[in-house]
């Protein structure tokens, strides 16, 4: 049962906190073409941006000062090598991760499932060409699979996280998405198979400087972790300004999650503070909302800066897979100009505002992939929240847009997601289901979908 403070608001708690004054981006691709930035609406350039004005957080036991502008290696810059085929741009990621350590990020967020398995290897790559005290490393023990759960082989993990990212130590090591699965699944993972005693030593060793947790699903896991007779270096959840009261699927809210985390004084990592990448791309009228206010800002500076407010937070994560992400991220965060009274009632608003809107709350961390069907869930999900903010979603044949709606929603559906791994390829066999942290149904929205789709592509009436 999802827990929650009903006494008291997030205005409130952070005034208790001293916390408010007076946060993997997502590349959302849909209706537009693929080179347009969903965050490029603010003016941020690097000419504008002082290297020196970074904003650090000191975590309270290891000393660490770490740049609030985490840098998230998820989603990672693709090339092209075939028609169907593309690859990590190595040469790409070099680039972004020396333009971020340059103008100060200096902590760097991966797992062994990353980037199709590569992201360690991809940037340990990237950061070996740094001196190895300028930078954190924070990896992960993902052993989600069965057959990786084992002591043996969870132990197999967790040294070949040394050998892809080219370190003797790891200044930030993480059990992986505890909460997913139930307790059931987390001591099958971590307590069975003596892992947490395992990695306890590894510490006292050395090799691991601090060690924590990264959350989602059942919050009794949660609550009991936060129970064990230790210490814990940091805790890494979800925090939005929606998911702060509003959390769905397998997520518990922000409130509820990061009071917990302030109790137990507990640094806080924060992960998905754009919902997505949902944050960066609201329905036009919500965007002008915030343009009112702040006109010169990107409409993903509100989410990255209502996450960065709290002093507890440690570092705020992001997936800047593209230049201008990183930019407009730097430009946020170098220095933080801390979320007011003011803002957060606006905030509050536009959340409950985005709430009426039908989005599917995918937030493309694709856990669900790969697909034995070869469907691109998170890309066509990406697509049809997509076409709901933008106003390219017909709901009947009698909307005075239909036409113009049906040719964006169609187009742009076959330029974000080939057609061998759209909605129509799931067989419903629901093997993504207990992996999605959101606990999407995907194979029911996914025939909803493809019915839609259908529907537009016959001229038929929509229902």
């Amino acid at each position: 049962m999802q827990k929650k403070n009903n006494n008291i608001n997030r205005k409130q708690f952070f005034k208790v906190l001293g916390g408010v004054a007076a946060t993997s981006t997502a590349f959302v691709y849909g209706c537009k073409p693929k080179n347009s930035s969903v965050i490029a609406s603010g003016t941020a350039s690097l000419s504008n941006i002082d290297p020196q004005k970074m904003e650090y957080r000191t975590n309270p036991y290891s000393g660490d000062k770490v740049s609030l502008l985490g840098y998230g290696c998820m989603r990672l810059p693709m090339k092209k090598i075939s028609e169907t085929e593309e690859e990590i741009d190595q040469d790409a990621w070099n680039d972004l991760v020396d333009e971020a350590m340059e103008y100060g990020v200096n902590y760097y967020d991966t797992s062994p499932v990353y980037g199709r398995g590569l992201s360690e290897k991809t940037t340990g790559i990237a950061l070996k060409r740094h001196p190895r005290d300028s930078y954190y490393i924070a990896t992960k023990l993902s052993n989600f699979r069965p057959d990786t759960q084992t002591r043996e082989e969870s132990i197999k993990m967790y040294h070949n996280s040394f050998k892809e990212l080219q370190v003797d130590y790891i200044d930030y090591y993480l059990l992986h998405a505890v909460g997913l699965g139930g307790m059931k699944n987390f001591k099958a993972r971590y307590i069975d198979n003596g892992m947490i005693d395992y990695l306890l030593k590894e510490k006292e060793a050395g090799r691991i400087r601090n060690l924590g947790w990264s959350f989602h699903g059942d919050v009794e896991v949660f609550d009991y972790l936060l129970a064990m007779d230790i210490q814990w270096d940091f805790v890494q959840i979800q925090m939005n300004y929606v998911d702060w009261l509003h959390a769905t699927g397998a997520n518990v809210n922000g409130e509820y999650l990061f009071s917990e985390l302030v109790k137990h004084k507990t640094p806080a990592v924060i992960m998905e503070p754009l919902l997505g990448g949902r944050l960066a791309k609201l329905p036009n009228f919500l965007m002008g909302k915030l343009k009112q206010q702040r006109p010169e800002a990107s409409v993903a500076s509100w989410a990255f800066r209502y996450a960065g407010t709290p002093p507890e937070v440690l570092t705020v994560l992001s997936g800047m897979t593209y230049k201008e992400h990183l930019v407009d991220n730097l430009d946020t965060y170098s220095p933080l100009e801390p979320i007011t009274d003011q803002e957060q009632t606006l905030l509050d608003e536009i959340t409950e505002l985005i709430l009426q809107y039908p989005l599917i709350s995918c937030t493309e961390c694709r856990y669900c992939m790969p697909c034995p069907y070869g469907i691109d869930i998170p890309a066509v999900f990406a697509h049809y929240n997509k076409c709901i903010n933008e106003g390219n979603f017909p709901k009947s044949l009698q909307d005075d847009n239909y036409t113009e709606a049906r040719k964006a929603f169609l187009v742009g559906y076959d330029r974000s997601v080939p057609k061998l791994r759209q909605a129509n390829h799931c067989i419903g066999c629901g093997k993504c289901i207990p992996l999605c942290p959101q606990r999407i149904q995907i194979p029911e929205e996914m025939t909803r979908i493809d019915r839609f789709v259908e529907q537009l592509k016959q001229g038929t009436e929509i229902g």
